[in-house]
């Protein structure tokens, strides 16, 4: 099983840049077991629920991540660095991704600065380097640090979006869910991105229960695939937990006959595969770095919402695994010729086992 059995070519105009407005009104592709696909669009969601099915969304909140830094050398030059914060380690130390990374070695000092071009009291020590991954020690200013980065960081939105236009202030909300609570990601779980107030209401008054999970999403969510061999790839650790609450109820409508299980996002289904072992969900307050891939069997649910993914990427390897490699490839083939929006602010679709 190789990368190229999950490319798919796709126009550059097919890229989301903005998210729909309202949210509600982005495409909605329903694929099953049939050998046809539905197109209808996301605020009629409701017609494919029922009384009794449980929707369970991540409640993971987006972090500002991105900063830039400087290093200082022996002449007193500055060298800019672009920084992004994706994991706080313990006692002030993060890692962080570094770009250009080239430009820093171990053991060197980091500045910051403020809008007034003036530095900040802070400096930072790299004390680790793996190619373009580092480990930034802030020792005492960690408070100090974290206090600048939410101020004054940016969101990271994907390269495929800040490469075609820059970072705008709407991003900052746009950017979000609306069941955000949980403060510790990098990226949004974008397939809750096309909920609003108005259509949670509507499924509520269908009789469909919310139910949250939190993954905290960093780099393995979303840093491509190394190895050609799909089997031989690791994804990079991620933070997630499912309460005890939630493990029951959902254990019991896995015993129903009738009640589905409907999993918002490839990051909440990692989490629920995390914890479904034996057929049953066990509270888990844990790290995950669950690589899901065909031949591998997805149990914990019965339908998943999600976003249209990168080729050869593991999100859109996982959801081959739900629904098999070539109908999604049809699929994502009908998605074209049909002009869906691609990724983090593009359309969605409904993929039922």
């Amino acid at each position: 099983m190789k990368l190229s059995d999950f490319d798919f070519k796709l126009p550059d105009e097919l890229i989301a840049l903005n998210p729909a407005k309202p949210r509600d009104s982005s495409k909605l592709l329903r694929v099953n077991s049939s050998d046809s696909f539905e197109d209808t669009t996301f605020s009629q969601l409701t017609n494919f629920l029922n009384d009794g099915d449980v929707l369970v969304v991540n409640d993971t909140k987006v972090i500002p991540s991105k900063i830039i830094g400087f290093k200082v050398n022996a002449e007193k030059e500055l060298t800019r660095i672009s920084f992004t914060f994706f994991e706080n380690k313990e006692n002030g130390q993060w890692k962080a991704l570094a770009k250009p990374a080239r430009k820093i070695n171990k053991n060197d000092l980091i500045f910051f600065k403020n809008d007034n071009d003036k530095f900040y009291n802070l400096f930072a020590q790299i004390i680790d380097k793996n190619e373009g991954e580092v480990t930034i020690d802030f020792a005492s200013d960690n408070e100090k640090f974290i206090k600048i980065l939410k101020e004054k960081g940016d969101v990271m939105l994907p390269p495929y979006i800040t490469s075609k236009r820059a970072l705008n202030v709407e991003d900052n909300s746009d950017y979000q869910t609306i069941f955000q609570n949980k403060e510790g990601s990098i990226a949004a779980p974008t397939a809750g991105l096309h909920f609003t107030d108005n259509l949670i209401e509507k499924i509520i008054q269908k009789g469909v229960r919310i139910e949250k999970l939190t993954l905290n999403i960093g780099l393995g969510t979303f840093l491509p695939l190394r190895d050609d061999n799909v089997k031989e790839n690791t994804l990079h650790s991620e933070y997630c937990y499912l309460s005890s609450k939630t493990a029951k109820i959902l254990n019991k409508t896995k015993k129903s006959e009738n009640n589905r299980i409907i999993c918002v996002g490839t990051t909440a289904l990692r989490t629920l595969e995390t914890s479904f072992e034996n057929g049953e969900f066990k509270p888990i307050n844990m790290k995950t770095n669950k690589f899901i891939y065909p031949g591998i069997d997805i149990n914990s649910i019965d339908a998943l919402i999600t976003n249209f993914h990168l080729p050869k990427s593991s999100l859109f390897i996982l959801i081959c695994a739900l629904m098999g490699t070539n109908k999604m490839l049809n699929a994502y083939n009908h998605a074209i010729r049909n002009k869906y929006r691609f990724y983090s602010y593009g359309d969605a679709c409904l993929l039922e086992k």
